[in-house]
């Protein structure tokens, strides 16, 4: 666990800064917990089973959140605006594209390839099928079960949503 948080703290520290706001105290807060549940769920950074980072990151993300929710839930203030929109960014992007990768790694290099042809590339299933060297009905089917093998994939992971 202290190697963990050794090669992973200064990185979580930072994301949480930019998650709070640069709240000091609040990205403590995150940090503190994010690392207590990786305490708790040690199970969940084994190395087969994707990046501890990643796990780190979408757990701190999530502990942010939570907060965020439960402040709307019970406003201190009553107003008339209008809350702003949160937007996606840069972070939460890469972020989606690291366990999107984590998960991928973890398919069969038959069902990685079909979602790699099919859905990063674009292809049709014709074209994946002549590409893969396979008939159009295996592309399905792969992709079919590639699909289902990712979801999982991602579970493990701590995706949920």
């Amino acid at each position: 666990m202290r190697a963990l948080h050794d090669e992973h703290s200064g990185a979580l520290w930072s994301f949480a800064l930019r998650l709070t706001g640069g709240d000091h105290a609040r990205a403590q807060d995150v940090v503190q917990e994010a690392l207590m549940r990786a305490w708790r769920h040690s199970g969940m950074l084994d190395p087969s089973r994707g990046s501890a980072r990643a796990w780190l990151f979408t757990t701190a993300r999530r502990i942010v959140i939570d907060e965020w929710r439960r402040a709307e839930a019970r406003p201190l203030v009553v107003t008339h605006d209008v809350p702003e929109v949160a937007s996606p960014d840069a972070i939460d992007a890469a972020l989606q594209a690291w366990l999107i990768e984590d998960a991928l790694a973890a398919l069969s290099s038959a069902h990685r390839n079909v979602l790699v042809e099919c859905f990063l590339r674009g292809r049709s299933v014709a074209e994946a099928a002549r590409i893969l060297g396979v008939a159009p009905g295996t592309v399905k089917s792969r992709t079919h079960y590639a699909l289902r093998a990712l979801k999982l994939a991602l579970e493990e992971l701590g995706v949920t949503e």
